[in-house]
């Protein structure tokens, strides 16, 4: 994927060495129906984080869950920082919003899946993940009055349904616990906030200035806890394997795709990529891991895409 340009307020003076400053969490584009570029974004994302639950999982064969955090963390930041747009300064002001990023939208989200994981299935992890637009919304209304509206609040209300449908399809074969559970939604509460506070920042400094920044300061945040996980860890390729694609394309490269989403169609709108995730998560529990998917999650499969479709239209 070729690196996403910053997004540019069309109102702006030809020649400006900046995009004119947009106001939080709306851009000019976030109340138009997706554009062709915002589908490829949109399932990049949510292909590459639906299969992150499964590459935790094979982590976690080999490796602490505080190494699989650290390194995932720490391998997004290599793959992004040596990148020229990686050199914008981030001016005085947003440097305590980017150090905010950098523990609500990775150290602790981060931290807690792979805990989570070792009490729950990764399918069931994805599946819970699904909650995210939910919170989103919320911090949207909460923070900046920006509440959905027409199609796209229909949409969160039909994706967010099909979400419970698979959540209590596959709860009912067994296997998670109540911290499990609790982490995951405390992590998407985490998201929900995230999504919100970062369209700001990557409308002035663009995508891989702001995600390099945060990634270094989130490796900083997690080291501790990944240090402490080096002792209980050994080594295999196929978790090694997977911890590598984790840090590297699921990190590095997803949250820059992720952030450029989030500039052009705002935070509320591009958490409906987690309609997503539970589609992925599914089905790679059933290939891969031998999950048995039962017909009503089928049902809630339908409902999600066609809640990230509706949601994805122009507002009336």
């Amino acid at each position: 994927m070729t690196a996403p340009s910053e997004p540019i307020d069309p109102t702006a003076a030809p020649g400006s060495p900046l995009p004119t400053p947009v106001a939080p969490n709306t851009t000019p584009t976030d109340r138009m129906a997706f554009e062709r570029i915002d589908w490829g974004l949109f399932v990049f994302v949510g292909v590459v984080w639906g299969s992150s639950f499964l590459l935790i999982k094979v982590g976690l064969d080999a490796f602490e869950p505080g190494l699989i955090t650290w390194a995932r963390v720490g391998l997004g930041a290599a793959a992004l920082v040596f990148l020229p747009r990686a050199r914008t300064p981030i001016e005085r002001t947003d440097r305590s919003r980017l150090v905010l990023l950098s523990v609500v939208w990775v150290a602790i989200p981060f931290t807690l899946f792979p805990l989570a994981e070792e009490r729950i299935s990764s399918a069931v992890t994805g599946l819970l993940n699904g909650a995210t637009p939910l919170f989103t919304g919320i911090f949207a209304a909460l923070l900046f009055d920006r509440r959905p509206r027409g199609p796209q609040a229909w949409g969160i209300a039909v994706g967010f349904a099909g979400v419970a449908m698979i959540s209590i399809g596959s709860g009912s074969e067994g296997g998670g616990s109540a911290v499990g559970v609790v982490m995951v939604l405390a992590a998407t509460v985490c998201y929900g906030l995230a999504t919100n506070l970062a369209a700001p920042l990557q409308h002035k400094y663009g995508s891989v200035s702001v995600m390099a920044k945060m990634l270094v300061l989130a490796t900083i945040w997690t080291a501790p806890f990944g240090l402490v996980g080096l002792s209980g860890s050994t080594f295999e390729w196929r978790p090694t394997v997977a911890t590598l694609v984790l840090g590297a394309v699921g990190t590095g490269a997803a949250f820059v795709a992720m952030s450029t989403l989030v500039g052009r169609v705002g935070g509320p709108r591009a958490s409906f990529i987690t309609y997503l995730i539970p589609l992925v998560a599914l089905v790679l529990g059933a290939a891969v891991l031998d999950e048995r998917v039962v017909p009503i999650a089928v049902a809630g499969a339908a409902l999600v895409l066609a809640g990230a479709v509706l949601a994805s239209r122009a507002e009336s």
